[in-house]
């Protein structure tokens, strides 16, 4: 491994392809990004504990530059992380998840209840959650179903049964097969379960947090 002495500008590991090289400065930077708002800090403050300027630390956390090992160190030190914690997300960690059948992970949820069951389907590992796969067993039509509003989008798929879907002031019909796609901040959920058990696959698809500017 090539040491950049702090006194030199930070710069391109030697010998990296600039694809490569790329890939490192948007890990680290998202890495450094995350760590400073677990913290609960500004640009500003954690640019000030790690002893570098705000415009180095924004040039880090967009992926504009290669940051020296030095740079590094201050950094993790201002963050409370060991340094090799700036590097998870890269190819050595991107993983494949697989949740065997019947194996989902039993979760409550704002829905839960007699008669509902929520199995999350896995998530991949990083500072955000970016999808939300859940398998939905709704088996007693003797409650009312709350309505949910959240960021993002989803999509559903009908596995088995028949139910009334609300969207907004909407009602639709869904059975076997069919699908929906919807924009998760207008309220919606099952308003009548027609034909039980009702088995559905719930995706939601988040969006990014705005990077600070």
């Amino acid at each position: 491994m090539h040491v950049v002495p702090a006194a030199e500008a930070d710069e391109e590991a030697d010998g990296a392809s600039p694809s490569h090289a790329e890939q490192v400065c948007a890990v680290v930077g998202e890495r450094v990004r995350a760590i400073r708002r677990d913290l609960g800090l500004t640009m500003a403050q954690y640019a000030e504990t790690a002893g570098v300027s705000i415009g180095m630390l924004s040039k880090i956390e967009h992926g504009r530059t290669a940051p020296s090992i030095a740079t590094l160190g201050r950094l993790a030190r201002a963050g409370n992380v060991p340094i090799t914690a700036l590097f998870r997300g890269l190819d050595e960690e991107h993983d494949a998840v697989i949740v065997r059948a019947g194996e989902g992970l039993e979760i409550i949820h704002s829905g839960s209840g007699r008669g509902r069951s929520y199995q999350d389907l896995g998530a991949l590992r990083g500072p955000e959650r970016q999808i939300e796969p859940l398998l939905i067993t709704l088996s007693s039509a003797d409650e009312v179903f709350p309505l949910y509003q959240h960021p993002g989008v989803e999509l559903l798929y009908v596995l088995e049964g028949s139910m009334e879907y609300g969207y907004g002031s909407n009602r639709y019909l869904l059975g076997p097969g069919d699908t929906m796609q919807f924009h998760g901040e207008v309220a919606h959920g099952p308003t009548a379960l027609v034909e039980l058990p009702v088995r559905f696959l719930s995706l939601k698809v988040y969006p990014p947090r705005p990077a600070d500017r």
